[in-house]
């Protein structure tokens, strides 16, 4: 298999609507995330082995950079055609993938920690495989 690397995220037209969530690539094509998704009080865990992507939209949740997590399926020439980013991580890495926003490796799960007041808009978390699929809204922590 050949190596992955990281791939910086283009601004991609974002629409929340009722059900979940729908993300235009710059290729044309677009994704529908179902949800609606659970809110998260600040960091979530996803379930271990699931494909993770992370969207960071602007307040109003009409645009957005999308970021695979340790994505080694897709090649780097398809990311840079749609728009969606992607960062590896190994070992005990963290990332910051947009400020107030991080990513780590916790064993076989990925970790996003977010600081909603530092993002200036919304952070959505998607862990998905062939068998399920989760989305997350992480929010303000509850004082």
């Amino acid at each position: 298999m050949s190596m992955r690397s990281n791939v910086a995220p283009s601004t991609l037209e974002v629409d929340l609507v009722d059900g979940g969530i729908v993300v235009h690539y710059l290729d044309g094509r677009e994704a529908f995330y179902h949800g609606p998704p659970e809110a998260v009080e600040g960091s979530i865990k996803t379930p271990p082995g699931k494909e993770v992507h992370v969207l960071v939209t602007d307040p109003d949740g009409i645009e957005g950079v999308m970021t695979y997590v340790n994505d080694r399926n897709t090649h780097d020439e398809i990311l840079e055609t749609t728009g969606v980013g992607r960062v590896m991580l190994e070992g005990e890495d963290d990332e910051e993938l947009f400020p107030g926003v991080r990513v780590s490796t916790e064993a076989y799960s990925i970790r996003v920690d977010a600081e909603p007041s530092l993002v200036d808009g919304r952070v959505f978390v998607f862990a998905e495989d062939e068998m399920s699929e989760h989305a997350y809204e992480l929010v303000e922590r509850a004082e």
